[in-house]
């Protein structure tokens, strides 16, 4: 079950803080997530990268060109909880 983040704040070194609804909350590292190429490639710019916001009705974040992640490897990496099998 997908838990939804409620809250995000682009932090230095492309990293986020982010909140969920249950409460969870931490640090990620983006730049350990994804490379930036691709729809990423613009998130290398760290005045694109605080761009970041809440896309309420897919329960994660993104950013105004598309690029979004995915908010159960988001989750995961806060919680060290495992990726639930869909």
């Amino acid at each position: 079950m997908m838990v939804d983040v409620v809250e995000v704040r682009p932090l230095e070194g492309y990293r986020l803080y982010l909140r969920f609804e249950d409460g969870a909350e931490g640090e990620v590292d983006v730049s350990g997530l994804v490379p930036f190429e691709g729809v990423f490639a613009l998130l290398r710019d760290p005045v694109r990268f605080a761009e970041v916001r809440v896309l309420p009705d897919l329960g994660t974040v993104g950013w105004p060109n598309g690029a979004d992640l995915d908010p159960d490897v988001l989750y995961a990496k806060i919680t060290g909880k495992r990726i639930a099998q869909r």
